[in-house]
């Protein structure tokens, strides 16, 4: 038995309980481990300076991740309100203060520490809406509480879409939808916002497109212009995206191996910034197709793991985190991957476990230690 130190008393129960060693999840930690090693020797290769903090990330998350892992989930859902007020803090605090790069204003500096807040927000909104929607299962179909539903992600979505960040703020709301989903949102609803949102989607599409439209920023309508047309921005837009492309292409099924001294994309300068937000690029024109494949494969089962974890959760709350969990690794994974390879647009989405970035890294590590509860949890359930 581990996890025996109890701190305090809540009203339905201890924040720290008993739990078995043969019920923790090693399968998942063994994955998580197995794709940020990954990770943390593309990123050596791509950057060697930035290898070491990777590292330090990487051991930070773990340890976490393991301590967050004995704490009853239920114990942090008591105080959703205060975690959705904070979430906001963070938010408008970079709105004031925030530090700008590249033309985004997105980092924010508390004590020397620097974080990025809008990936923090992903787990802080996954956790409030699951606790959300656990209090209100009931009456959840109702007009009043879709619209309080809607109204409360819009503050947050907004504040990180105009930093500004249209990828990031996408993805939490696909999160978002899934959360809903698995809480027991009605299909009527469902079909019905389809019926709307599609049509709508595709105006908007077009407009995108026009020449004078003021919807998006002119960057970001030239990632969308480029990739329709990589041959007319070549040069310029597409650059990065095409040439991610050739390098993957060049790794064929073994790669040119980590760390090599032959012409390369990495080597010649092609890709900006190839450790964030085009990392794959490198793992699969250094380890080749075999390496692509392992990492999707990887990103896959911890995908599965967390749907796994969901599906036999001891309440609804459980359900949410790790579909949430589930949702942010599959569909972030998917929406880089799809870049790095030209089906999507350029964006600036991290690949989950495996970008450089201590923010990013940490707290997908945070939101997998209270999965790791989650399962806990529900072996407990099953074994009482």
């Amino acid at each position: 038995m581990f996890g025996k130190g109890m701190l305090g008393k809540t009203g339905k129960g201890k924040m720290l309980r008993k739990y078995r060693v043969r019920d923790y999840d090693f399968k998942l930690i063994f994955l998580l481990a197995a794709v940020t090693v990954i990770g943390i020797l593309a990123i050596g290769s791509a950057r060697p300076e930035y290898q070491n903090r990777q590292i330090l990330g990487f051991v930070m998350g773990l340890f976490i991740m393991i301590v967050l892992s004995f704490f009853d989930y239920s114990f942090f859902l008591r105080f959703y309100w205060i975690i959705y007020a904070l979430n906001i803090a963070f938010l408008l605090m970079v709105v004031l203060f925030g530090k700008e790069v590249n033309n985004a204003k997105r980092w924010l500096e508390i004590g020397g520490i620097q974080f990025q807040p809008s990936e923090l927000t992903k787990i802080m909104l996954i956790l409030f809406y699951s606790q959300f929607l656990l209090k209100h299962r009931e009456t959840l179909n109702s007009l009043k509480n879709i619209a309080v539903i809607i109204l409360l992600l819009l503050p947050p979505l907004y504040l990180v879409y105009d930093q500004p960040d249209m990828s990031t703020s996408i993805v939490i709301a696909l999160i978002f939808c899934v959360v809903w989903y698995v809480g027991g949102l009605s299909y009527k609803f469902i079909f019905g916002t389809l019926a709307v949102s599609v049509p709508t989607a595709v105006v908007l599409f077009i407009m995108i497109l026009q020449p004078e439209q003021s919807i998006i920023n002119n960057f970001q309508q030239r990632r969308i212009l480029a990739w329709l047309e990589p041959e007319k921005y070549a040069q310029t837009t597409a650059y990065q995206q095409t040439n991610a492309i050739m390098a993957i292409g060049s790794g064929q099924l073994w790669g040119k191996g980590l760390n090599n001294t032959m012409i390369s994309v990495k080597n010649g300068n092609f890709v900006s910034e190839p450790q964030t937000d085009f990392i794959f690029t490198i793992v699969g024109e250094e380890l080749g197709f075999v390496g692509g494949c392992a990492v999707v494969i990887l990103l896959f089962l911890i995908t599965l793991e967390c749907l796994n974890v969901a599906r036999k959760a001891k309440d609804l709350a459980g359900t949410c985190i790790a579909s949430g969990m589930a949702a942010l690794v599959g569909f972030q994974s998917f929406v880089n991957i799809a870049v790095a390879t030209g089906l999507f647009p350029n964006t600036g989405v991290p690949l989950p476990f495996v970008s450089y970035g201590l923010t990013s890294l940490v707290s997908l590590y945070i939101g997998m230690g209270i999965v790791l509860n989650v399962r806990l949890q529900c072996v407990r359930k099953y074994n009482n």
